[in-house]
């Protein structure tokens, strides 16, 4: 799970950083699907429970940006937010990142499961930043926030989670690409059904054609 417990101090561009460990609750997306299903009673995996859990994560990632811009130098209303300062937010999170993204120098770029420790770099998952774009890109709609102005579907914004995408897909020897899901096979109605196992009964019937058979049903 990639966690942001803090702001680095001493950054001039952020004061009371001790104020922001409210970050810590921002977690990856699929990790944290994961855990939370490990830990939750068998119950919890109904859509209410699941609602809520999204829910109550969304009302922290919305309460983070909110206090990320208020101790922003110089501070920033909603209002001026854009997708630069979006962007911004996503690259400061870096640092609290738990996934290894190898260089390309790296004698472990590409290979999923390396057998031993590198000076690689720590990430914000593509995942974790994904899901926590989703939600903010929601809450920001529900708080008053117009759809054609909201920074967190800015084209910028898009085009850089597609960049980490690709770059750390390449890097740590994944594939992010969806499963195509398999089209279930059509039902067949009670008409048709009945008709079919008819049909069926006929063929069983020794000592004649099937052309015979239908013709004597039809009579």
């Amino acid at each position: 799970m990639d966690m942001f417990p803090q702001l680095m101090e001493g950054s001039s561009a952020y004061a009371d950083t001790t104020n922001l460990s409210i970050i810590a609750n921002i977690s990856s997306s699929s990790s944290s699907v994961t855990e939370a299903t490990a830990t939750q009673p068998p119950s919890s995996s109904s859509p209410s429970a699941n609602s809520s859990r999204y829910e109550n994560q969304k009302r922290r990632d919305w309460n983070t940006f909110g206090q990320y811009l208020r101790n922003h130098r110089p501070p920033l209303s909603l209002s001026r937010c854009s997708g630069a300062h979006v962007l911004e937010f996503l690259r400061y999170l870096d640092q609290f990142g738990k996934t290894k993204v190898h260089t390309t120098v790296c004698h472990f770029y590409g290979h999923p499961n390396p057998p031993a420790p590198c000076p690689c770099p720590l990430r914000q998952a593509w995942g974790s930043l994904d899901a926590l774009i989703g939600r903010l890109r929601a809450a920001f709609e529900e708080n008053g926030g117009k759809p054609e102005t909201n920074p967190f579907g800015a084209r910028a914004v898009r085009l850089y989670l597609r960049e980490v995408r690709d770059t750390q897909s390449k890097a740590r020897g994944v594939s992010y690409e969806k499963k195509k899901r398999k089209r279930p096979l059509p039902q067949l109605s009670a008409s048709s059904s009945s008709a079919v196992a008819t049909h069926q009964q006929f063929q069983m019937l020794p000592g004649t054609s099937s052309t015979t058979q239908i013709s004597k049903f039809e009579m």
